[in-house]
């Protein structure tokens, strides 16, 4: 069920995406679904928020109605998440918060899973949900810098090296936990190379890059707090993720 609540707002999220930039994508991108008369702007409004709506529901389903419920919580984070991703989509043009935000969404998500099936939320969970969001707001700053190349604008990656100190000086990370922390940091170093690199950049490219590694976040998180299987299950999705971007482009 949490699941598919939470792919309901991800994927609504992405409609309104389209429904809000539809004028500057007529603009830039006329090949795109709204501005070529492929759909109308209306009709992607209406999916959009419908499918937030059915994501608030499937958390008060899960808290409400489903055995070891929790109560409304989860549908109270749902509906603050909605509203994030809202008002990302409504306003990221020219936003310096906006990196805050599409953050504050992704925390979001921890914060309405864990309250779906916990009463008292532990405190790792907001530790989690902080370096998310740290992790977020790096991604989503350096996705605007056009020229990493200068020290200048380099101040930003310091939010992607947050959760490596945080994992490595806080947490009890075991060898599993040592192995992803590897691959992890190997895979940011590896997608910020298309951002620092003169020869190589390539912004998309760090950016579905560092969006896919969120999956290995995810691990190395369910790792510290000691559930291995767990944590390769997540790790799994992080080439799920690569293969999947080849049709359903993560820019």
């Amino acid at each position: 069920t949490l699941m598919m609540a939470l792919t309901f707002f991800y994927f609504g999220g992405m409609y309104l995406n389209d429904a809000f930039d539809a004028d500057i994508d007529a603009a830039e991108r006329p090949e795109r679904p709204i501005p070529s008369g492929q759909v109308s702007a209306k009709a992607v409004f209406t999916l959009g928020f419908g499918m937030l709506a059915l994501g608030i529901a499937a958390l008060w389903y899960a808290g409400v109605k489903l055995p070891g419920g929790t109560g409304w919580a989860a549908a109270y984070a749902g509906m603050a998440l909605a509203v994030c991703i809202t008002f990302y989509n409504w306003n990221h043009k020219g936003n310096p918060l906006s990196p805050l935000v599409m953050g504050a969404c992704r925390m979001l998500i921890y914060i309405a899973a864990g309250a779906a099936v916990a009463v008292s939320l532990p405190q790792g969970l907001y530790f989690g949900a902080g370096i998310l969001l740290c992790y977020l707001i790096g991604l989503t700053f350096a996705a605007k810098q056009e020229n990493l190349n200068k020290i200048t604008n380099l101040w930003p990656l310091v939010f992607l090296a947050l959760p490596f100190a945080y994992a490595a000086g806080l947490l009890d990370i075991d060898q599993t936990g040592a192995i992803i922390f590897a691959i992890f940091l190997l895979w940011v170093l590896y997608a910020l190379s298309f951002l620092v690199f003169p020869s190589r950049i390539n912004v998309p490219r760090a950016v579905v890059s560092l969006l896919a590694g969120i999956c290995l976040l995810d691990a190395l998180l369910i790792a510290a707090s000691g559930e291995t299987s767990l944590a390769w299950l997540a790790v799994i999705g992080f080439p799920l993720t690569l293969a999947f971007q080849r049709w359903i482009p993560g820019t």
